[in-house]
């Protein structure tokens, strides 16, 4: 069977737009969410947001930056949940988020008992929690 040009253009894009919006589906279906302390994500979302609740607010913040954008911020290790509605009331994300620390950048120091965890971008300095 050939295909002439045109159609072998609409089916390739047609076939991007369906891989591109099951990748849309596929990351707002996965069930955890993790953020760093004192880091924000940016979560975009297809249709538009109308209410956001976080479990916790002490672990997590979340804040409306537009209509289908929100902003996740870490702020105290432990783990909560998130909940977004649509317009209708219907859970656009119903997930659990995970705060921890960074660890590309830190440095954990251990005196018997106690533990210390420091954060080195640029300088160590002890994190609090």
């Amino acid at each position: 069977m050939k295909l002439t040009l045109f159609k072998q253009i609409a089916l390739s894009s047609a076939i991007t737009l369906l891989a591109s919006s099951t990748l849309i589906t596929a990351a707002h279906s996965s069930e955890l969410l993790r953020v760093f302390m004192n880091h924000a994500r940016i979560l975009k979302f297809e249709q538009p947001v109308s209410s956001v609740i976080v479990g916790n607010s002490e672990v997590a913040d979340i804040t409306v930056s537009d209509p289908t954008t929100v902003v996740l911020t870490g702020k105290s290790y432990g783990s909560t949940n998130l909940v977004i509605l649509n317009d209708e009331g219907e859970a656009i994300v119903d997930k659990r988020i995970v705060v921890s620390v960074d660890e590309e950048n830190s440095v954990r120091v251990f005196r018997q008992v106690d533990r210390s965890v420091l954060s080195c971008a640029p300088i160590c300095e002890q994190q609090t929690n």
